[in-house]
């Protein structure tokens, strides 16, 4: 088998629009004639740093308005009496956690690939992402817990203080917003805007319950509020959740099938004959990786062989890092087709 060629992690800006591989020819052994081949696409790091600083500021800014309004709200939601207020409170200051969060793991996963951590350390963003969304499904349980509390014993409410605060709140709240809607779309990114997002409707919800009960007195519809947005955060955090667990536990990117791939290849690129030992997972929701075996046909050119592998699969899936092994042999003894992925 050929030389290794370990360029995960780095800096590749410089070739934007193209992939490249690198064949290597092994001994002929009267056996199988193996070669290994390492090439990966970049489309789509040009812009790389850009967004990782303008995400940097953007959750620092944001970090900054949430944290100076969790205490307003605090106070707010005490003085008042209000649980709209005070879980709006709770939830900005896990916010302002998970805020701090992604902007560390922002500027952890911008330091280059070393030989610790030969791929780099983009993980970190995916990592803050699922603490983030464990974070939302637990603070939407307890807020429905408050809720049914507060429904079977409820508690006098003063209106006026809990709408001014819920103003300020609502005005902080949507500020952030902006602030972080139009940062890159990155699963850390999005967990962070959906913490924001829960604010602002928690905020809205506030202003909501604050104005029927100095229109009425019903003070129930502060709790069922509050229960309503819980629920729509819920939404949010099990979808965050669910798919930062997914890259942290190697699974395939959700839109690739690794049987219809390993048949596409075969049939499309002249010369391939099988495609086996096909992995497929993720660094980041934007970095997708993949290594393959490519069993070629007596006499196929491997470097053209393995130029229509890299190019069919930038086709496909633009930046994706894959190392292709190039086999020119009959099969192995188990099989080159679909059965044989996984191995």
């Amino acid at each position: 088998m050929g030389q290794h060629h370990d360029h995960a992690g780095h800096d590749h800006d410089h070739h934007h629009d193209h992939g490249h591989g690198h064949s290597a020819q092994a001994p002929k052994t009267g056996k199988h004639d193996h070669g290994h081949a390492h090439g990966h696409g970049h489309g789509g790091h040009g812009h790389h740093h850009h967004h990782g600083s303008s995400n940097e500021t953007r959750l620092a800014l944001a970090l900054a308005i949430t944290a100076t309004f969790m205490v307003v709200e605090l106070a707010g939601g005490w003085l008042s009496g209000s649980l709209a207020l005070i879980a709006d409170a709770v939830h900005m200051l896990t916010d302002a956690a998970s805020l701090a969060l992604a902007l560390v793991a922002l500027r952890v996963a911008r330091r280059p690939a070393s030989t610790l951590f030969s791929y780099g350390q983009a993980r970190y963003e995916v990592l803050a992402a699922f603490v983030n969304g464990l974070a939302l499904l637990l603070l939407s349980a307890w807020i429905v817990v408050e809720s049914i509390q507060r429904l079977l014993a409820p508690a006098p409410v003063i209106g006026t203080t809990m709408l001014v605060i819920a103003v300020l709140g609502f005005l902080a709240n949507l500020a952030a917003f902006f602030v972080l809607r139009d940062g890159e779309d990155t699963l850390n990114m999005r967990g962070a805007l959906l913490h924001v997002l829960g604010d602002l409707l928690g905020s809205a919800a506030a202003i909501a319950a604050a104005l029927v009960i100095l229109a009425t007195g019903w003070t129930p519809i502060d709790p069922i509020l509050s229960a309503f947005v819980a629920l729509l955060i819920l939404k949010g955090g099990w979808r965050v959740t669910r798919e930062s667990a997914h890259i942290l536990l190697e699974g395939a990117p959700r839109d690739l099938d690794t049987g219809a791939l390993a048949d596409d290849l075969a049939a499309s690129v002249p010369g391939v004959t099988g495609i086996h030992h096909l992995h497929a997972w993720s660094l980041t929701d934007k970095r997708p990786v993949m290594t393959l075996h490519a069993v070629l046909d007596e006499g196929t050119d491997r470097d053209a062989a393995l130029g229509a592998i890299q190019q069919r699969l930038k086709a496909q899936f633009g930046d994706v890092h894959a190392t292709v092994q190039i086999e020119q042999a009959a099969c192995p003894a188990h099989g080159c087709g679909p059965a044989a992925l996984g191995h």
